[in-house]
C-alpha cells in the first residue's frame, strides 16, 4: 500500500488530520488496491457512520459529553495505529 514512508506517514496522519471523518478513506483505498479484503473496508465504514452517528445523537448543539469526546479520540487513535499496519505481514486475517 505504501510505496515509501512518507506515503505511510501521510497514510497514517489522515485519520488524525480530518479529526475522525476520515478515518476509514485509507481502508477503503486499500481495499480498492487490493491490500486488504473489501469487507475490511466496509466494516470501517460502518462503525465510522455508527460511531460518528452516536455521538451527533448524544451530544446535541449545547451539551457537553466527556464520553463523546474520548469516543472520538479513541476512533482517531485506532484509525491510525490501524492504517500504520496496513502493509505489516502479521495483519494476515485481513489480506
Amino acid at each position: 500500500m505504501f510505496d515509501s514512508t512518507g506515503a505511510k506517514v501521510i497514510w497514517t496522519l489522515v485519520p488524525i488530520v480530518t479529526f475522525g471523518i476520515g478515518a476509514a478513506v485509507p481502508f477503503v483505498v486499500a481495499a480498492v488496491k487490493s491490500v486488504i479484503k473489501p469487507w475490511v473496508a466496509a466494516v470501517y465504514v460502518v462503525v465510522e457512520v455508527l460511531i460518528l452517528g452516536a455521538c451527533t445523537a448524544v451530544a446535541g448543539p449545547d451539551r457537553e459529553s466527556q464520553f463523546v469526546g474520548f469516543l472520538l479520540v479513541m476512533m482517531i487513535v485506532t484509525a491510525a495505529v490501524h492504517t500504520s499496519l496496513l502493509d505489516s505481514e502479521n495483519a494476515r486475517i485481513v489480506k
